[in-house]
């Protein structure tokens, strides 16, 4: 049996979270529509955990990012409304292990605690369907890009979050990268 340790991610842990996102995915990774929904914007420091063995070595990341739904009225100051899951990786070697399952539940219990209302993920529904996701194009809601229907899901996080809400998803700007100097770009995690 597998152990492992689940531990919110630091920030030297980028450093190889993006070489195993680039393994689990690929490059082309970035040209999906969830990228848009991400790029500029910052994941919930609170809502990002990795996965690691006893001799510390990564073997998944989740990462969670604050969205917006239209018709959701205004977001709480004190964190996001709503969330986008992903990307969930898992080191090719360890998937099938209850790794990922792990996380998301990690991730989702820590999301409801933080008082977030809805979460949104793009993938396999015979993954997220066991956590309560259902698909979200019937609820409403629609992705800036192309998505696959079947892949796209939402889970309230607090019962009848749904109600009266239609409309796009679009990043939550509250998040936006900040210039570490002035007129100095960030890199991006």
């Amino acid at each position: 049996m597998l152990r492992f340790h689940i531990t919110p991610e630091r920030p030297g842990d980028a450093e190889a979270i993006e070489p195993l996102l680039d393994r689990t995915f690929g490059e082309a990774r970035r040209q999906k529509t969830v990228y848009r929904l991400r790029a500029g914007v910052r994941p919930v420091p609170e809502l990002c955990f990795v996965a690691t063995d006893d001799a510390g070595e990564l073997l998944a990341s989740l990462r969670f990012w604050p969205i917006r739904v239209d018709g959701q009225g205004e977001p709480p100051a004190d964190g996001p409304q709503a969330i986008l899951l992903g990307p969930l990786a898992v080191a090719p070697k360890q998937q099938g292990r209850g790794v990922g399952r792990a996380l998301v539940r990690q991730g989702l219990d820590t999301a409801r605690r933080m008082a977030v209302d809805l979460c949104v993920v793009v993938g396999e529904p015979e993954y997220y369907q066991p956590y309560g996701f259902v698909p979200a194009t019937p609820q409403g809601l629609i992705l800036p890009g192309p998505v696959e229907p079947r892949r796209f899901q939402v889970l309230e996080l607090k019962p009848g979050a749904l109600e009266g809400v239609r409309g796009r998803i679009r990043a939550d700007r509250r998040y936006a990268k900040q210039a570490a100097t002035a007129g100095r770009p960030l890199r991006r995690a």
